[in-house]
């Protein structure tokens, strides 16, 4: 059956590309994908952590700093891996080797490519944060068994991200402008938006600022499924929910747009 035949199929394919390319570069990406990932939940919840559990932990509730630590990194890690994968792997394909241009010669269309490099990053991230999760059980950081399902709010934390940036990244030409993504964005985000620490640690003006970001979404959820406590607000649940799909809604039709109108530019 031609691409064609069946509309869908071009998406699939857009996909494929971006697992055979995943398939021979992987190696790469381990360091930075899964082991600094694992050596800062170590150091910081193990090291860190054993400080801070001698002090009264009022501000977090009694947790050990390990248990209030792992899934907020969990979700802060997939952001940061979504990131990447939403910026420079897209400029590639479009300025650096234009093999979506090659793509868009046959019947798939501008929207495939979006989709597809989209579902390729959603897979990407449910791997990472399958074996981040993994890690977590084994350091004996979580409290409940839901902490399965941080796996896939970690994956919808990280598409959060990168529909966006992806939709940004088909904007560019150069890639110095990823520079200040990361550097005033992504950074930023990692350190205040609860990983850490409670946002309601922060100053009464800055809080609001967190509140909006996907980020904090994606902590707050995979830290309430991590110690079993979603039942006590499953309001807050799902406006953490509702927020994370409307970020990663928003963020697709933004990206198909910009893809397809860089593949028509040429």
């Amino acid at each position: 059956m031609t691409a064609a035949a069946h509309p869908r199929s071009g998406v699939g394919r857009v996909f494929e590309h971006r697992f055979l390319q995943y398939r021979r570069s992987f190696r790469a990406t381990l360091f930075s994908s899964f082991l600094t990932p694992v050596l800062f939940l170590a150091a910081m919840g193990l090291g860190l952590g054993s400080y801070v559990d001698q002090g009264t932990n009022a501000s977090l509730g009694g947790l050990s700093y390990l248990a209030f630590l792992a899934p907020g990194l969990l979700a802060a890690t997939c952001m940061q891996s979504a990131a990447f994968e939403a910026a420079f792997p897209i400029m590639s394909g479009l300025v650096w080797s234009r093999v979506f241009h090659a793509m868009y010669a046959t019947p798939i269309s501008g929207r495939d490519i979006a989709l597809g490099n989209l579902a390729w990053i959603g897979v990407r991230m449910l791997l990472v944060a399958t074996i981040f999760t993994g890690v977590i059980i084994l350091f004996g950081a979580a409290a409940s068994p839901l902490i399965v399902l941080a796996i896939p709010t970690g994956a919808l934390t990280g598409l959060a991200f990168a529909a966006p940036i992806m939709a940004f990244s088909a904007t560019q030409r150069t890639p110095e402008k990823f520079n200040a993504v990361f550097r005033f964005g992504i950074t930023p985000l990692f350190l205040f938006s609860g990983t850490f620490y409670p946002v309601e640690s922060l100053p009464t003006i800055i809080q609001p600022l967190a509140w909006i970001t996907p980020l904090w979404h994606g902590v707050s959820l995979s830290r309430a499924l991590s110690l079993g406590t979603i039942a006590d607000a499953p309001l807050m649940a799902f406006i953490h929910l509702v927020a994370l799909l409307a970020f990663v809604a928003v963020g697709t039709w933004f990206a198909i747009r910009t893809v397809s109108a860089k593949l028509v530019r040429g």
